[in-house]
């Protein structure tokens, strides 16, 4: 049985609390059958000295919002996600705001998966282009 939208995105951002996700105010706001989106707020605390997003914490939310879209379509009970690559390719400045990360799959197989995540401003505008592979290992019985 499927659980409501509203239930999964509640559940995946209060599974942020005390992480990277919570310290950078990542939140999660959509997803469909082959997608999620995260925001990110762009302030002080995500800027490089210049003022403005320091590369490093877009690619920390390319990573956290295409883990989280392998953790979301996987059997959780029997796997857990890694990422085990990150690219980024850095387009534009942003100094406020917010930034979106929509990770779609390239591939999703079994055991790796290649996500495309696309980084906006709140305009649309393309701010960053990210790769992220990862791989889903079997939990192991302890």
């Amino acid at each position: 049985m499927q659980l409501p939208k509203e239930n999964v995105l509640k559940q995946t951002n209060a599974a942020c609390k005390n992480t990277l996700m919570e310290t950078l105010n990542i939140e999660v706001v959509d997803y469909g059958e082959d997608f999620l989106v995260a925001r990110m707020p762009v302030n002080s605390r995500v800027h490089q000295p210049d003022g403005v997003l320091h590369g490093g914490a877009t690619a920390a939310l390319a990573e956290s919002v295409g883990s989280f879209a392998t953790h979301i379509f996987i059997d959780t009970e029997k796997f857990f996600v890694r990422g085990i690559e990150i690219t980024a390719n850095h387009l534009k400045s942003v100094r406020e705001g917010f930034v979106y990360a929509r990770a779609t799959f390239v591939h999703k197989g079994r055991t790796t998966q290649l996500l495309d995540i696309r980084i906006t401003d709140e305009g649309d505008n393309l701010i960053s282009i990210c790769k992220l592979s990862t791989i889903a290992l079997p939990k192991r019985n302890s």
